[in-house]
């Protein structure tokens, strides 16, 4: 039997569309792109993590000579949130990249290890996290859940 899996997200055209709180999420993942260490791949990413609380974490790639040996930037802030806020909620999740692997018409997604561990972060928080997308060509595309972007994730 055929099953079928859908789901809703915003797209939005331009980064003025946005809450003022979402533009600030979107400026503080971009800032934390700037500083990424990507010197081998050019491909920079940048993540802000909004927590209840109204902090905001920062994360970039982190590449390392002997590959795989890095991290990427939604790790680098959910693991850091993680270990220094573990009893607080995070709200949103936003994800910036830029680099040849990233050209303009691309989709900008998370690879499936970034999915994986945003989902743990969700189901260990038992509260959804929105999630904004950049895209290179300024639109942006927001999902209410992680569950949207890995549907059949592992779990317990």
């Amino acid at each position: 039997m055929q099953q079928e899996f859908h789901f809703n997200y915003r797209k939005y055209p331009s980064l003025e569309a946005l809450s003022e709180q979402d533009q600030l999420l979107v400026a503080k993942a971009i800032e934390a792109m700037d500083r990424a260490y990507a010197p081998y791949s050019k491909f920079r990413v940048g993540a802000s993590v909004l927590m209840e609380s109204g902090l905001i974490i920062l994360g970039n790639n982190q590449e390392n000579i002997a590959y795989p040996s890095g991290l990427c930037a939604e790790r680098v802030a959910l693991f850091y949130a993680g270990a220094n806020h573990a009893n607080e909620t995070i709200r949103k999740i936003c994800i910036v990249a830029t680099g040849d692997l990233m050209p303009k018409g691309a989709l900008l997604s998370p690879c499936g290890s970034c999915r994986q561990v945003m989902l743990e972060s969700e189901s260990r928080q038992q509260n959804q996290i929105e999630v904004l997308l950049v895209q290179q060509s300024d639109e942006i595309y927001v999902l209410d859940s992680v569950q949207n972007l890995l549907p059949f994730g592992f779990s317990k």
